[in-house]
């Protein structure tokens, strides 16, 4: 990445790039959707991967023509998967060490989630890892969602850095589109959960958050 500008902050995305919540999220739907008599298909999830719960709940009603409203079904969803979270989930691979080396780079960094405030702060109560971030940003405080470049243009404000001087670490679509829209650096995490989603507009894609090709987006310019 010649010419490249140099990396002042980092902004991370957090389910299924951070932690291995994806499952949680699609056995969360599909008892949502299981209580109404419908299946939740791969090609659902990946249509709704990434974004925020108005625009995924809204899909759920227009796809099998719901009754409810979508702050509704939210809700609802909200409980199961808190109740599923409780089974236990694992961080992804990698990310203690790629942490360790920010630090280690004096580089601030933040959390930039499509989940609810209540569903961020449940996630990141493992290990206490919340106290690792400077801040955390989530649905609950943009009015536009990803692939919208609002939450990430929030985070470099908050982290005092231009756009494009910000790293952001993604895994769906809708995040990468963000993360681009914004001018910032965006690394992409290809897992298990997102085999089939689009990730070509990031910057780099790899397969764990240790790959040393990221490593060396943190080396001086």
């Amino acid at each position: 990445m010649s010419g490249r500008a140099k990396l002042l902050g980092a902004a991370f995305d957090m389910d299924g790039l951070m932690f291995e919540t994806e499952g949680v999220y699609y056995k969360a739907a599909e008892v949502l959707l299981g209580r109404r008599g419908y299946s939740y298909t791969d090609e659902l999830c990946r249509d709704v991967m990434g974004h925020p719960p108005r625009y995924c709940f809204e899909k759920f009603i227009e796809t099998y023509d719901l009754p409810e409203t979508w702050e509704e079904l939210s809700d609802e969803s909200e409980e199961i998967f808190l109740e599923i979270l409780k089974e236990g989930y694992e961080m992804m691979p990698g990310l203690v060490e790629l942490l360790d080396r920010l630090e280690a780079c004096a580089v601030p960094k933040c959390v930039a989630t499509s989940s609810s405030r209540r569903v961020a702060e449940a996630v990141l109560a493992k290990d206490n890892l919340k106290s690792r971030f400077s801040f955390v940003i989530t649905s609950d405080d943009i009015t536009c969602g990803k692939p919208d470049p609002q939450i990430y243009l929030t985070a470099a404000r908050r982290l005092d850095v231009p756009p494009e001087n910000l790293i952001v670490f993604e895994d769906s679509h809708a995040g990468v589109e963000a993360a681009k829209r914004a001018g910032a650096t965006c690394a992409a995490l290809r897992a298990e959960h997102n085999q089939e989603v689009d990730l070509s507009r990031a910057d780099l894609v790899v397969a764990t958050l240790a790959d040393p090709r990221v490593l060396s987006l943190l080396a001086p310019v």
